[in-house]
């Protein structure tokens, strides 16, 4: 949210500078992200001042230095070391004093210390501008009227009336109370009449109209659910014109451009109270009838903006006798809008209900200032009160005269919600021993009206404004952030009950995982769950997760696969030339199948680039074989057996489904080209996604440990002419056949294919490692068992032993 500084200062009973508000409102809650300087405004710090050269003479150690000092309002002028060379006797200069932190126009800010230059004491600093940042000049001191009172902050000297300082808040949802200029003044109130003892309330801005006899609109309340309270009045003989320039000065600080006199004003009056008003140009209005009512379904609207909305039976509608007018808290209609050609108003000023209005902003993708405020809750006790201030300032600015009396409709009196605080659980959730006045002090200030008062509790209804109050632990909070949760000491010790949890094995199992990935030279990525639906084929549409209300035209499906949302990050990071990836991620894919919606756990490996080199090994680009290595090895580490079986897919180059016993687990594959240049990657990606619910099923968390044996291992060579066709995977397959419980593991070292092997043949060479944890095997054991090996490979694969 946006806060002009000016603006806010018009609320505030005393003079906050910026610095002091910018902590106050950080403090309470409303985090300021930024301060930024509109115009020529400039954000000086307190300590610069002006001041008033009393003596100048050479430094005695130095020829370019001269010892000044220099009155800046205090009791004893300040000795101060200047080296500019138009310093003179009688000159009124710019002092930064000690303490204040310069920002200079190039470089780093820096602090004003006390020193010693050349063994003569300085107590400050002479400023030219470049020092300040008002400019590149470093020519000499900046100097100031000669009539200026030494010791005037230099923000009261360097004005720019048109200039301003304008806050961002970093608001959070629920604080709806604060999306004005003066909720936000009613929070630095309260602040202030807590930290400094005096009772301080925002300045009103409010006026008062005078009117009598009936209104000539009539309005009727249909759903008294959905709109709480309507208020209205008519304005006739305006002139719609030029905003006045004081009031386009406000709305330009805050980013809202001027439009017309009567938008401006509804703009103005939106972003001082918190207050959405709509204007109705009151010739268009069937019957002088307001009718609040839902909307047919399927019932056509056109905006303001001659856009054609179909509508649902949940929008609620402000209608005439014949026609809808416009979405109430929405947007506006065609129908209704005021124009240059408008003499005569109807003003409405309504509270709605917050569900309701969210539901049709949403639906819609309508993301307007007024439906942002109403979805989050509006004040019902505020609306006649506003439309009396919009009314006064449209007949002062735009001309015209009230005719009849405020209409204001209240189908239903709201009653104000009345919590019980008991103090004990005040200081519980705080931490903070409060005294009893300080409290209800507090909660005064912000508007709550204390009922009672025992000597454990307290009775307190909530005003309609803290529309997010729902619970005691909400005034917890609000008694908290006005004191300053600075305020809250963390004690030396804590103390914690141990919480056991039967799935804390999933967690680190994940944390292992992670931990062994990290280990292996790879990197965790977080990538957006939602993606461009755009990204996939007819044929991956059926099943796809479609968000009702997409943000954007570009995100609107949840993810049926880890990969596209992967290789976005792989191609920012090549595009930055971070050519080399080794990502993993942990995540959800999503499916609907005939609305009954499924969520996967996965995790995802990628690889694109070159392998690390170093003196010894050479750049060597990776391939799909490292990605299946990595794979294996992962899942090795984990307890469990690995094995890959062939497969095809479009979207997949080569492709090899993994499996753990007979139960499937993921894919390791090259990602086809076509897939690749859709998301702009020019280099080959590798990529492995393992359905890590399967995994979790299958881990087993109990681990069972065994000596290493004390006899020595032997090793054999096999090399086998097979088929061109035959993968490495289906010798394992073979291998594990045999049953040989003594065969402690095998590797494939050489893959050698030649036309002396026979046409279509290709020959595979294995080492062998066996082992006997009882006794040292004997040559006639091992040849046994690789005579079995020889023959189920002849068997089962049609190999030939190769001699």
């Amino acid at each position: 949210m946006t806060i002009s500084y000016k603006w806010l200062s018009e609320y505030l009973p005393v003079n906050v500078p910026v610095s002091e508000l910018s902590e106050i409102l950080t403090s309470i809650g409303l985090e300021v992200e930024s301060v930024e300087p509109t115009g020529n405004a400039h954000v000086f710090p307190e300590g610069l001042v002006s001041g008033k050269v009393l003596t100048c003479v050479p430094h005695p150690n130095a020829d370019k230095l001269r010892l000044t000092t220099v009155d800046v309002g205090k009791d004893e002028p300040l000795s101060i070391v200047c080296g500019a060379p138009n310093v003179a006797v009688g000159q009124s200069v710019i002092v930064a004093t000690i303490g204040t932190t310069l920002q200079p126009a190039t470089g780093e800010p820096f602090k004003i210390k006390k020193s010693k230059i050349r063994g003569e004491e300085s107590l400050g600093m002479l400023c030219a501008a470049d020092e300040i940042g008002l400019s590149n000049d470093h020519e000499g001191l900046l100097l100031l009227p000669e009539e200026t009172k030494p010791g005037t902050p230099l923000s009261d000297i360097i004005k720019d009336e048109d200039a301003d300082i304008v806050l961002e808040i970093g608001l959070t949802p629920n604080r709806s109370d604060a999306m004005s200029h003066l909720g936000v003044a009613r929070d630095v109130c309260a602040y202030l009449s807590h930290h400094r003892g005096e009772k301080l309330h925002p300045v009103s801005p409010y006026k008062t109209i005078k009117s009598k006899g009936a209104s000539p609109v009539q309005v009727v309340i249909e759903d008294a659910t959905a709109c709480t309270r309507y208020s209205g009045v008519s304005i006739q003989g305006i002139k719609v014109g030029d905003s006045p320039e004081w009031l386009q000065k406000k709305l330009k600080a805050i980013g809202v451009n001027a439009i017309n006199n009567i938008v401006d004003i509804t703009n103005y009056i939106l972003h001082a109270t918190g207050q959405p008003l709509h204007a109705f140009d009151a010739e268009k209005i069937s019957n002088n009838t307001i009718i609040v009512k839902k909307a047919k379904d399927k019932e056509s609207f056109i905006t303001l903006d001659n856009k054609k909305l179909e509508l649902t039976a949940n929008d609620l509608m402000i209608c005439d006798a014949e026609k809808s007018l416009c979405i109430a808290g929405v947007y506006g209609g065609i129908n209704s809008g005021v124009t240059n050609a408008t003499t005569n108003l109807f003003l409405e000023s309504a509270c709605f209900t917050a569900e309701n209005i969210r539901i049709t902003s949403t639906y819609h993708q309508l993301r307007t200032d007024a439906a942002t405020r109403f979805e989050k809750g509006s004040d019902f006790s505020i609306t006649e009160k506003v439309l009396q201030y919009a009314a006064s300032l449209i007949t002062e600015i735009a001309g015209g005269m009230i005719i009849g009396d405020i209409v204001d409709v209240i189908p239903n009196q709201l009653e104000k919600k009345v919590i019980t605080l008991e103090k004990k659980y005040l200081k519980t959730l705080s931490g903070v021993d409060y005294a009893d006045a300080d409290v209800q002090q507090i909660l005064t200030d912000l508007g709550y009206h204390i009922i009672s008062q025992s000597s454990s509790s307290w009775e307190i209804e909530v005003p309609f404004h803290k529309t997010f109050v729902q619970y005691a632990a909400d005034i917890v909070q609000e008694v908290m952030r006005i004191n300053g949760f600075d305020k809250v000491l963390i004690p030396p010790t804590l103390s914690l009950i141990p919480v056991t949890d039967d799935q804390h094995w999933k967690y680190t199992l994940r944390e292992k995982t992670a931990s062994t990935l990290i280990g292996s030279g790879f990197m965790e990525i977080f990538t957006n769950s939602i993606v461009n639906s755009k990204w996939f084929d007819e044929s991956q549409a059926e099943n796809q997760v479609r968000l009702m209300n997409s943000l954007s035209a570009e995100l609107d499906i949840l993810r049926p696969m880890m990969l596209q949302s992967g290789l976005q990050s792989i191609a920012y990071n090549l595009n930055r030339k971070n050519d080399n990836i080794r990502f993993f991620e942990f995540g959800k894919t999503y499916h609907n199948y005939n609305q009954n919606y499924n969520e996967q756990f996965h995790l995802a490996l990628y690889l694109a680039g070159n392998a690390p080199s170093d003196w010894k090994h050479a750049t060597e680009q990776y391939n799909y074989f490292m990605l299946k290595g990595h794979v294996t090895q992962l899942l090795k580490s984990l307890g469990l057996d690995v094995q890959f079986k062939s497969a095809n897919r479009n979207d997949f180059k080569a492709l090899n489904e993994i499996f753990v016993g007979k139960k499937k687990c993921g894919l390791v594959s090259e990602v086809h080209p076509t897939v690749l240049k859709q998301a702009g990657i020019k280099v080959p990606v590798f990529y492995a996604e393992i359905n890590w619910s399967a995994i979790e099923s299958l881990y087993q968390t109990d681990v069972t440990y065994k000596e290493i044996s004390r006899f020595p291992s032997a090793e054999r060579d096999l090399a086998i002419v097979v088929d061109l066709s035959v993968t490495y995977s289906e010798i394992l397959n073979a291998t594990k056949q045999s049953n040989l419980t003594k065969l402690e593991n095998m590797e494939l070292f050489d893959v050698f294919e030649s036309e002396k092997l026979g046409p279509g043949k290709k020959s595979m060479a294995m080492k062998y490692i066996f082992s006997d944890d009882a006794k040292t095997l004997t040559d006639e054991e091992i040849d046994q068992m690789m005579w079995k090996l020889t023959e189920t490979y002849t068997r089962n694969l049609n190999a030939e032993v190769r001699k």
